[in-house]
């Protein structure tokens, strides 16, 4: 067999391999631990039995659509502070990166900044070229996963998450 077939469908078996590892609905969510632009450090733990938490994971801070979709969120989050919920976008860009982004596009949410790529690795979003591939987690009081999107529209990303949180039973906020 030629060397570069072989190369190819070793990859190619390598991949496919990687994907039926891939995290399912009902799964238990990976455990995470941190920064945030707005200076605090997050944990799945913090959030468990307390709510339901989203996890939007993007490439890469001031490309175009993850700037669309961070405009979508900051521009339309209220429909997402009516739910019983805490949202983050995610990506591997350093902190300091993410927090010239996020007061770009005057995010009024936090930012989660992972550069040793780790719970990106454990979420299975890291495409090839070592970037997340914009993929939203839906996460239960439980810890347990309860929706993935691999599908996102960065134009409506809040429209589609508070949608979809609806349709996962999330209730709304109590007032305070």
């Amino acid at each position: 067999m030629n060397t570069n077939i072989r190369i190819i469908l070793t990859a190619l078996l390598s991949w496919v391999s990687l994907s039926a590892a891939a995290l399912e609905v009902g799964d238990q969510a990976p455990a995470f631990s941190l920064q945030a632009t707005d200076g605090k450090t997050y944990s799945l733990e913090q959030f468990h039995d307390k709510q339901a938490i989203v996890i939007a994971w993007y490439p890469k801070a001031f490309t175009s659509g993850c700037t669309i979709e961070c405009k979508s969120l900051a521009q339309n989050g209220h429909l997402l502070k009516r739910l019983d919920v805490t949202y983050f976008m995610a990506s591997v860009d350093a902190l300091e990166d993410n927090q010239k982004f996020a007061e770009e596009n005057e995010a009024d949410f936090p930012l989660l900044s992972d550069p040793t790529k780790a719970v990106a690795k454990a979420y299975d979003v890291l495409a090839f070229y070592g970037m997340p591939n914009r993929h939203t987690f839906y996460i239960g009081k439980d810890g347990k996963i309860l929706f993935i999107d691999r599908k996102i529209n960065a134009a409506t990303s809040a429209e589609d998450m508070a949608a979809k949180l609806v349709e996962l039973g999330i209730p709304a906020r109590q007032a305070s």
